[in-house]
């Protein structure tokens, strides 16, 4: 058995877990990417076939229809499905960041509501924090909720970068809102905002405008959501009180961030196979090129990133599994993942030389889709300030 990307202490049912979705990976997403990638084509068969297997409800608990699994199980499933083609896993991804922002802070009402449904799969979820002026500086949050005198809200606001943002049909959506504190944090709320399947107006006041045409990551749609006048109850505010919307949504986007450092990982994977697969076929100057010292060197280094990257995406995972905050090596996790993912993937490039290019390749489709790691969920410079100020702190001169 190759020996990278292996995971020690895992039980029997992580085990089972991880064999099937590889074996669904191998037989019915790899096969079918490189097609799918270019049409830009939605992959449904392979979203239904998800969906039969549980990954939707995959760490939702057992008493609301999920199989009940940690978020250690969950990264490790995203960095197979990454690995076969990582569109598949942003599709499964903001559905993940809604159910577990649900589980932490839902209302009961709220968990019994979707939770089983979103197990199935029947309700798909979105994930809306960012606007078209916003970037990283969450409390420049522009779209507003304004109460009403019977105690109903009326959003009216633009967000950006929505992936699922046509396939959902429940969006946690962060808003400002007036809340008389004198922190910005303490006066967003996060909404959950019902809607339909599809383009256009989704639901009163809600509209989904089109698909944004991306370098890579295609087949899953990103888009806008424009929010005029949309009505809404306050028993649709995530754990029925306003006020607590930016710090919610920073507890998804932890799990985001080990989410992407899983992508990262699975292009890595991914990457390092293609290149040592290629370098012991392709022939130059009587000998394989995985013979030359200067590719096998490489290949050394490749293997070397790929493990690093697992192992500290792995140590997030399982960190935030203990309820510990974990702001600090989820951004490591991320930023040395998707920086190491990026190196990988190029050297592959380079090792497959000339072919490389050619979109008959895979390669070439890693290339674009790696790109997108260096930027989800937070740069890599927003990664390191959070690391460097949470280590002044901890290594304060006294």
């Amino acid at each position: 058995m190759p020996r990278l990307c292996q995971t020690d202490g895992l039980s029997e049912d992580q085990t089972e877990i991880l064999k099937a979705v590889r074996q669904f990976v191998d037989e019915q997403i790899i096969p079918v990417a490189q097609e799918l990638e270019h049409a830009d084509e939605y992959p449904t068969e392979i979203i239904e076939g998800l969906k039969e297997l549980g990954v939707f409800g995959l760490t939702i608990p057992e008493e609301f229809g999920g199989l009940g699994e940690s978020l250690l199980t969950y990264a490790l499933v995203v960095e197979e499905i990454a690995r076969g083609w990582m569109s598949v896993s942003g599709v499964i991804n903001t559905h993940f960041i809604v159910a577990y922002m649900l589980i932490q802070h839902g209302t009961e009402e709220q968990k019994q509501n979707y939770l089983p449904r979103m197990a199935t799969g029947e309700v798909r979820g979105a994930f809306s924090m960012s606007e078209p002026g916003l970037g990283s500086d969450v409390s420049a949050v522009s779209t507003k909720a304004t109460k009403a005198d019977d105690g109903s809200y009326s959003i009216t606001g633009q967000k950006m970068w929505l992936t699922n943002g046509a396939t959902s049909t429940l969006v946690a959506v962060l808003t400002k809102t007036d809340e008389g504190a004198e922190s910005v944090y303490k006066n967003m709320t996060t909404f959950l905002v019902e809607k339909e399947a599809g383009f256009g107006e989704t639901a009163q006041g809600v509209t989904v405008p089109g698909k944004i045409d991306k370098m890579g990551y295609k087949g899953v749609e990103t888009t806008e959501l424009i929010l005029e006048g949309h009505q809404i109850g306050a028993d649709q505010i995530l754990g029925g009180e306003p006020g607590k919307g930016f710090f919610q949504m920073m507890d998804g986007v932890e799990v985001g961030r080990v989410n992407v450092a899983a992508r990262a990982c699975g292009l890595a994977w991914r990457g390092f196979e293609l290149a040592i697969a290629y370098a012991q076929q392709r022939r130059t100057f009587g000998k394989a090129i995985a013979e030359h010292q200067a590719v096998l060197f490489r290949l050394a280094e490749m293997a070397t990133k790929v493990e690093v990257a697992h192992t500290m995406m792995v140590k997030a995972a399982r960190l935030k599994d203990t309820g510990q905050r974990m702001d600090v090596e989820a951004g490591m996790a991320k930023m040395v993942a998707s920086e190491y993912a990026n190196e990988v993937v190029e050297d592959s490039f380079r090792i497959h030389g000339g072919y490389g290019y050619s979109k008959e390749y895979e390669i070439e489709r890693l290339m674009r889709e790696v790109k997108f790691m260096l930027i989800g969920e937070g740069t890599s410079d927003i990664q390191k300030m959070i690391i460097g100020r949470s280590l002044l702190k901890d290594y304060q001169l006294r």
